[in-house]
């Protein structure tokens, strides 16, 4: 298993067509070039999803859950949707430094 951590702020997209509100970080750097290099190794557990995306495990503090990343043409990395439960155990709120920690 290959691990990546990073730190970046967790930041809030708002749909301009209706309610949805969703959380990401974004992975880029050193962390993102290794993920992409990892992907293109094949080295995916279960390949790689729609919108480019591909599964992985994530902790964030004490909380660890699996999830998907996606990656971001604007930052050349990665988005990483943070779900509400995971800012809630955590204590997080838009605009914290949030470190976290991705497994491949």
């Amino acid at each position: 298993m290959e691990d990546f951590t990073v730190t970046a702020p967790l930041w809030r997209w708002r749909s301009a067509t209706g309610p949805a509100v969703w959380h990401f970080l974004t992975i880029t750097g050193e962390a993102a070039d290794g993920i992409r290099l990892a992907a293109l190794g094949g080295q995916w557990l279960d390949g790689r999803r729609g919108f480019g995306s591909a599964k992985v495990f994530v902790t964030i503090g004490d909380t660890r859950w699996n999830t998907s990343i996606f990656p971001h043409r604007e930052s050349g990395g990665w988005l990483l949707p943070v779900k509400a439960a995971v800012r809630k155990a955590e204590g997080l709120a838009e605009g914290d430094a949030v470190t976290v920690t991705v497994s491949l």
